[in-house]
């Protein structure tokens, strides 16, 4: 009998710590970049870079790891915006066609989970919003067409698709509106209002032939996805702040702030009603503007042409202030943003093979440089430049998204 019990106790013993093994390694200490990276010249493949982005670490902005895919890089391009509970981490090879979903939960070895191409009639998507019920709902630019593809050509309208954590179809819907049928729908970005029961996308195509033809936004019933109206952005005073309509954002009132490729902010509101209205609020310095990043009453927006990323009060929706800028360098193009609650801290990546993190401070709005965040060559930022990769691979990676851990 002793012996039994002294038996069980073992078994019991060896169970919890197992069990707190596991724990463990679910809930891994420090934070952490994961970057989404192609090889700058295009003969490698697309792969994830860890980076450390604990500010109290001593090697914080040091490279960890990376895990590489079996995708030459076409175009490594959007990830998801912010870093979903379940850690199954959403990234795209635009050009290519192909999402992966990264396993990240432990992030010192990260793992492909899956990946996927077309999917319920749609091609190329691009990109991707969690759900209350932890589902991405991805804006898919095209609708599948094998002739017009064999052709180079690809259809007038896509839609939006929603999809698990293991790339499973849950459901799809149609952008396609009879009454624009003369007008070029591909489904860019996309923001998500749970509590009115819609979704608010916009069109914009990834083909440089159709950047002018992409004009429109379109307002969707989340519980269904069934599209409700299409309708034109504002046009301005410059007549070109409207065009490419890209990134969507949530503004602190509950409505809505679209950056344009032309530099422009487009404000939407009314979106429960049947009559939503856009105005062009406000247009920065030049062109090919990038992702937007929204903290309390601060947008932050990336210009190329002034090197720098712009912070406007959107206090007032209608009339946006800028309250300051940070010039990058007098080369660097800023392109992607994302904010991390955790660290007050954003991440910048550009046309370059490097990346950043910047501070904002919440009470004036002003940017400044995170000096701290180096790699080991000590200068300011991530190089992605000639370097030798965990993964056997040495080149220069080029970043486009990037998240933060939670």
């Amino acid at each position: 009998m002793a012996r039994l019990l002294f038996t069980l106790a073992l078994a019991f013993s060896a169970i919890y710590v197992l069990a707190q093994s596991q724990e463990q390694k679910a809930a891994v200490p420090g934070h952490y970049l994961f970057a989404w990276t192609g090889d700058a010249a295009g003969k490698g493949n697309d792969f994830l870079a860890v980076i450390n982005a604990d500010p109290a670490s001593p090697s914080y902005g040091h490279l960890v790891t990376t895990v590489v895919t079996d995708q030459q890089t076409m175009y490594a391009h959007h990830t998801e915006y912010t870093m979903p509970a379940s850690a199954m981490l959403f990234a795209n090879d635009h050009d290519a066609g192909r999402t992966f979903i990264f396993d990240v939960r432990d992030p010192l070895h990260p793992k492909v989970a899956t990946s996927f191409t077309d999917m319920a009639g749609y091609m190329h998507p691009h990109s991707f919003l969690r759900l209350p019920n932890g589902h991405v709902l991805a804006t898919f630019q095209h609708q599948h067409a094998h002739h017009r593809e064999s052709e180079g050509q690809m259809g007038t309208s896509g839609g939006l698709v929603e999809i698990d954590d293991q790339g499973k179809v849950i459901r799809a819907s149609s952008n396609a509106d009879p009454a624009f049928s003369d007008t070029l729908l591909s489904p860019y970005g996309l923001v998500v209002l749970p509590d009115l029961d819609r979704v608010v996308s916009t069109n914009s195509s990834m083909h440089d032939d159709d950047i002018f033809r992409g004009v429109t936004y379109q307002l969707w019933r989340l519980s269904d996805l069934k599209l409700l109206k299409t309708a034109y952005f504002d046009v301005g005073e410059n007549h070109y702040g409207q065009i490419s309509p890209e990134e969507p954002r949530l503004g602190p009132d509950g409505s809505i702030f679209v950056q344009t490729l032309g530099c422009g902010i487009e404000h939407i509101t009314g979106v429960k009603t049947d009559e939503p209205k856009s105005q062009l609020v406000y247009t920065f310095p030049g062109n090919w503007c990038g992702v937007p990043t929204i903290v309390g009453h601060y947008l932050i927006q990336s210009v190329p042409v002034t090197h720098s990323l712009i912070v406007l009060d959107i206090t007032n929706g209608v009339k946006p202030v800028e309250v300051s800028r940070l010039k990058i360098s007098d080369t660097f193009k800023p392109h992607w943003t994302g904010w991390d609650a955790k660290t007050q801290r954003l991440v910048v990546t550009g046309r370059e093979p490097r990346l950043f993190l910047v501070k904002l401070d919440p009470a004036t709005g002003d940017l400044s440089m995170d000096d701290t965040f180096h790699d080991a060559d000590g200068k300011v930022g991530f190089n992605f430049e000639q370097r030798e990769w965990p993964h056997g691979w040495k080149g220069s990676g080029l970043p486009h998204g990037v998240v933060f851990s939670r």
